[in-house]
């Protein structure tokens, strides 16, 4: 106990106060930079299949259409994939199939979906800066492209899609190396696309952000949809637009954190 200068006691402070400090801004989870080709050949998958439980959950499974892929780190021509015919809230990581460029599964037991590898092979040759894509025939990503239209800047999240999401005209079934190729020349650089009579697809440096960008399309098609059967579409500037979308690009990690420390908490198994 000390005294003030007009006698009052002043307490000492507690060791609380007295153990605070100013922080740098800390960073969120990321994923670990030192990881060996073991390590992050597990990450990939333990995410792959955290995606796709999280698909499960938001209902954009349907029949044996949906699929998401993830590179593998050391054979950059192969690449981890649901199998045909598994239910997505079923799948652990040791259910995946390792899929070669010629198509054959190389890695594990199941079938490949011949659209899955038509779509994924060519998109990741095409694509070396991209790990992983993802496409289902979600509800809202389908009446989207319906109509053929593309993500609209007409809110703040939508902005992330502005000049970064696409329209691929319809030619039916995805089977084949030239409608592959056609659906990888048509994506160009943009992260996003919008399959024309079909549904939405997504690309990212990571399983996280392909499947959070595919999550924030499905919720950007449902906002542009329900937006235009209530009235006339306000849509933002192009400078302001561009302005939210290069201040926001990120890789929707911060929306695949939230889902995965969900996920991997309430089904651990997924980890098997």
């Amino acid at each position: 106990m000390t005294s003030t200068i007009d006698g009052s006691s002043a307490r000492q402070p507690s060791a609380f106060v007295a153990g605070l400090r100013a922080r740098q801004r800390p960073e969120l989870p990321t994923k670990p930079t030192t990881l060996t080709v073991e390590q992050d050949r597990r990450w990939r998958q333990e995410r792959l299949v955290g995606a796709l439980r999280i698909f499960a959950k938001l209902g954009y499974e349907e029949q044996l259409a949906g699929h998401i892929s993830a590179r593998d780190p050391e054979l950059p021509d192969h690449f981890w994939l649901n199998p045909l015919g598994r239910a997505f809230g079923r799948l652990r990581v040791s259910d995946l199939i390792l899929v070669g460029p010629s198509g054959h599964v190389v890695h594990g037991e199941g079938r490949v979906s011949t659209a899955a590898f038509t779509i994924h092979s060519h998109i990741l040759a095409a694509r070396p800066d991209m790990v992983s894509a993802a496409h289902t025939h979600s509800i809202y990503g389908k009446a989207l492209a319906a109509i053929a239209q593309p993500l609209l800047p007409i809110t703040q999240d939508s902005c992330m899609f502005f000049e970064d999401n696409t329209v691929i005209p319809f030619h039916g079934l995805i089977r084949g190396d030239e409608e592959g190729r056609r659906i990888a020349e048509h994506l160009g650089k943009n992260r996003v696309a919008v399959l024309a009579n079909h549904g939405l697809l997504t690309t990212g440096r990571s399983v996280d952000e392909a499947a959070a960008l595919f999550i924030i399309a499905e919720r950007a098609a449902q906002t542009q949809l329900a937006a235009a059967a209530a009235g006339t579409l306000q849509v933002i500037s192009p400078e302001v637009a561009r302005a939210n979308h290069d201040q926001a690009r990120g890789d929707g990690s911060t929306l695949f954190l939230n889902l995965w420390e969900e996920i991997v908490h309430g089904e651990p198994d997924l980890l098997l």
